[in-house]
């Protein structure tokens, strides 16, 4: 019997969990779908992708998640945009339809919900430092306006990228004091640091100075497993608390759940699993 398909595309993409995540949304909600992986080289993501899309041996492609580094290129192949993903020009949820590939940007919002409702940290009014200026950045920068912190600075290894993200959202800004700067000198006592960059892949623990950190500050990774744990550990050893991109993770994948299949599932219970299977805090 065949049953809608869905994937995520990325490289690497071996260690993602959203198979298990959407398997257990699916069995949640009483949907019948196959979710697995597509590894796509490097410079064949469309190539890939089309291939993937248009084989219905099995089933109908319905969606796609896409992880780093194709997030523009998701953004770029489809015909039609949400708003979220038009803002950031970059997309992790696709959507294929008979009226053509529907990109969505659910990072964002999928980070929100798990610093507020998951971790009990409220953005507004407080001072936010996002680290870096690619796909991932993109994504949580509108999102994390619309939370309405006191002020969110975007910090970047390349100050010019980070300026352009910072001028693409300005309007989104409002009362929030909304700035670019470079990592090296990007400021202090931050209550919420984000890292979005692929540092944590390289094995790097932070690429920010620890004066960006104020005492208690939380301190998230979108990385998590073992990849996160290079920056958890220089966060919580200079007194902030530190939180992986798990919760993240599931916040929106449950998302792109809805956009697919019309209907949310419940994030705790399937983000308590997936902690207890990897062994892993309840951060």
């Amino acid at each position: 019997m065949t049953m809608d398909r869905y994937a995520v595309a990325g490289n690497p993409v071996e260690h993602s969990r959203s198979p298990a995540i959407h398997a257990a949304f699916a069995r949640q909600t009483g949907q019948s779908l196959w979710y697995g992986r597509l590894l796509c080289p490097l410079d064949a993501f469309e190539a890939t992708l089309r291939a993937f899309v248009g084989d219905r041996a099995e089933g109908i492609v319905r969606g796609c998640n896409v992880t780093v580094p194709f997030k523009f290129d998701a953004f770029r192949l489809a015909t039609r945009h949400s708003e979220r993903a038009r803002l950031a020009q970059a997309a992790n949820t696709l959507r294929f339809d008979d009226e053509g590939w529907y990109a969505d940007n659910t990072d964002g919002i999928g980070l929100v919900r798990d610093i507020e409702r998951n971790a009990g940290v409220p953005l507004g009014g407080r001072r936010v430092l996002l680290i870096g200026a690619g796909g991932a950045a993109a994504g949580a920068l509108g999102p994390l306006l619309a939370a309405r912190p006191a002020e969110l600075v975007v910090a970047n290894r390349t100050l010019d990228k980070a300026a352009a993200l910072v001028a693409s959202h300005a309007a989104l800004a409002g009362a929030t004091r909304l700035a670019a700067a470079p990592n090296e000198a990007c400021g202090a006592d931050y209550d919420v640091v984000i890292n979005a960059t692929a540092t944590s892949l390289q094995g790097a623990a932070s690429p920010v100075p620890p004066a960006v950190l104020r005492a208690g500050a939380l301190a998230l990774d979108m990385m998590y497993g073992p990849a996160a744990q290079g920056f958890l550990g220089w966060a919580t050893s200079h007194g902030a608390t530190g939180r992986d991109g798990l919760g993240m993770l599931v916040e929106q994948a449950a998302e792109a759940f809805q956009l697919w299949r019309g209907v949310r599932p419940d994030t705790a219970p399937v983000l308590a699993t997936l902690r207890a299977e990897l062994a892993l805090p309840a951060r």
